[in-house]
């Protein structure tokens, strides 16, 4: 799969383990930015490019992290057909694209640990959208938003 990353200055670190373990997992990663670690970035600069590019269907998924993880998930989600969470456990790491189509995982640099993070990123690239009549129903309203 094709997989963006895009990190401020609060999820630079872990960006960086994100970015080596997927391609461990023999993923193409395309890296939005943070370069280098600047305290004074801003997480839309490198997340809202990264969503374009999922929603646009350049990428197969994004991975976002700031800080806490809030910021990326606002600001992804501003990008129709952006479909991104903030996710801290397992199961939501993958039932979210099971069930929501969930294309961009935010992750928080400063509370989600190394371990815990290529955990959930694991299950993410792992997940497949159902496709089921009930989640397409679903996403259809949502989409109409999006109008």
């Amino acid at each position: 799969m094709k997989i963006g990353i895009a990190a401020d200055h609060g999820g630079f670190e872990l960006k960086g383990v994100i970015r080596d373990y997927i391609v461990s997992l023999g993923h193409e990663v395309t890296d939005f930015g943070a370069y280098q670690l600047d305290n004074q970035d801003d997480y839309p600069d490198f997340v809202i490019p990264l969503a374009k590019a999922v929603a646009s269907s350049e990428l197969d998924r994004g991975i976002a992290v700031c800080g806490s993880g809030v910021g990326a998930s606002v600001a992804a989600n501003k990008v129709a057909g952006a479909r991104a969470a903030l996710i801290n456990d397992h199961f939501s790491a993958h039932q979210g694209v099971e069930d929501d189509d969930l294309n961009i995982l935010c992750l928080g640099g400063r509370v989600t640990g190394n371990n815990a993070a290529q955990e959930l990123v694991g299950a993410f690239l792992n997940a497949e959208f159902t496709g089921l009549e009930r989640h397409l129903r679903r996403l259809g309203k949502v989409k109409s938003l999006e109008k």
